[in-house]
Formats: C-alpha cells, structure tokens, sequence
C-alpha cells in the first residue's frame, strides 16, 4: 500500500547529510572491556617478571616456569592480548548506522558471526519507535525487523524521526522533538 507523500519526487531526495553510527550501549561492551583489562594485566604481569630479579618469584615463575611449559609466558600473553583486542573491535562493530541512502543494522549471530543488513528509505515503510524495548522498522514487504539496541536511543530516536518528516514516512511512537518546518529550513 503506498504511503501519502509530499509532491513527486520530494520524498525522493532528502538525505542525511553524513553518516551517524550509533554503537551497542555500554552494559554489551563491558564483557569485552574486562577482558581487554585482565590481558593487559596479563601483559603487565609477564613483562614484570621478564624484569625481575633473578631471586623473586615472579621471575622464577615467568622466566624459568618456561622451560617446562610447551608455550612461553610472552605467546601466551601475546595472544591473549590480540583475542581481548578482537573481543573490544567485534563488540564496537555493532550497533546501527544511517546512511544517507538508508539504515544499516549490525548484529552478531551464534558463535560470533556478524550479520548487516542494509534497507534503503524506499524500502522503510514505517519507523516504529515505541516497539517495547526496542526500536523497528516496518518494510514494503511487510516484515518488521528489529534493531539492536544502541547506546544512544534517544540520538537515533530524534534521527529517525527527523528523517521520516523529510521523507514522509509514516512514524510510530515519535518524540515530537522534532517540527516539520525544522526539517525543511536544513536543506
């Protein structure tokens, strides 16, 4: 069903000036945040005892506890390190960004695998932000698909909303922050 719209052509050409990344809230970053902690400790830890006396524990622990382990302390460290640094840049990675030609979602399915879809304002039928919890969008084919969960809700609520004035795209659950004239003095 077609939406009642602005004159031909009008919805067609509002866009956001640049792209907006909105990341995952913080309470989703501090798992890997710790993780990243605990390896840079992890780091501090082996580096001390490479520098230590020859007679402190740490040293015997680090340095000649090598001997008898089939990885070093400085590998195993290493690559604790590089998996706490993916760990942060994987978590960073989701979240919800929108496009001047449309929004993108970035989610991670089961076992780490990361999914992005991209919907095109075309293809938005409808923005629904009072969704529960969460925020959805309705598409031309009638799926509702769901967006992650953002730190900054309220940003991508006013964002959203700013650009479904311009377009004309039917909003639910909008915030009102935003006028029509607001939009229409930007461009």
């Amino acid at each position: 069903m077609a939406r009642i719209s602005r004159p031909i052509g009008f919805d067609m050409t509002y866009r956001p000036r640049s792209s907006v990344a909105f990341p995952p809230p913080l309470r989703i970053q501090l798992p890997s945040l710790l993780y990243l902690l605990l390896a840079v400790a992890l780091v501090a830890f082996v580096i001390a005892g490479s520098y230590a006396s020859s007679t402190t524990w740490i040293f015997r622990y680090v340095v000649e506890g090598d001997e008898k382990r089939w990885m070093s302390s400085r590998t195993l460290a290493g690559l604790v390190l590089l998996s706490a640094l993916a760990a942060v840049l994987r978590t960073r990675m989701r979240g919800v960004i929108v496009h001047p030609g449309g929004v993108e979602t970035r989610d991670l399915l089961s076992m780490g695998w990361p999914r992005v879809r991209r919907y095109s304002w075309p293809q938005i039928d409808r923005i629904v932000l009072d969704a529960g919890p969460d925020m959805a969008l309705d598409l031309w084919d009638g799926r509702r698909e769901l967006l992650p969960r953002v730190g900054d809700k309220k940003g991508l609520a006013l964002l959203l909303e700013r650009v479904a004035l311009a377009r004309a795209i039917p909003i639910s659950g909008a915030t009102g922050k935003v006028e029509p004239s607001e939009v229409d003095d930007d461009d």
